[in-house]
């Protein structure tokens, strides 16, 4: 029987074992540069060395999943966060995008053997969109880079490798 995991806090994460890479859309520079901050202090704080993080910037997020593609075959990474914003419009291009990039992700996560962390915020607007990128609702990308962290300790651990503890 599998044992369950306790609630961590923050400050017990140490992701210094680990390289992260990042991939980042320019579209909605406004929003994706704050998800983009807000991983990167996250990593850091959590002990991950600069030279072990990768960021890479994509035009936007339907060609996150590329990038991520492309970061994923170097074989260097533990794990790879997707950063993105896609803002409703008014036209159904806005389901098309969140699809395609959901999608993408489900599927590089299935084909790899690490886990590539979503972090592509999908709103109704620019508010809702900064409210998520640091504002009232905290960090997306702080959170994606702490799930990142737990995600590469959890696949150490069924691979068996004891030597990491979480």
């Amino acid at each position: 029987m599998p044992t369950k995991f306790k609630k961590q806090e923050k400050g017990e994460l140490n992701g210094s074992p680990f390289s992260f890479g990042i991939v980042v859309a320019e579209w909605n520079p406004d929003v994706t540069e704050k998800l983009l901050f807000g991983a990167i202090e996250t990593l850091k704080k959590l002990k991950v060395p600069e030279n072990q993080i990768t960021v890479i910037k994509v035009p936007g997020s339907v060609e996150l999943t590329k990038g991520a593609q492309w970061l994923a075959n170097t074989m260097q990474f533990d794990a790879i966060i997707c950063l993105g914003c896609v803002i409703q419009g008014e036209t159904k291009h806005f389901d098309y995008v969140c699809q395609s990039v959901t999608h993408g992700i489900t599927e590089l996560n299935l084909q790899y053997d690490i886990p590539f962390i979503f972090g592509v915020l999908t709103t109704l607007n620019q508010q809702q969109a900064l409210e998520r990128a640091g504002g009232k609702h905290g960090n997306k990308g702080s959170e994606c880079a702490e799930t990142a962290i737990k995600m590469a300790y959890l696949r150490k651990k069924v691979e068996g490798n004891t030597a990491l503890k979480m």
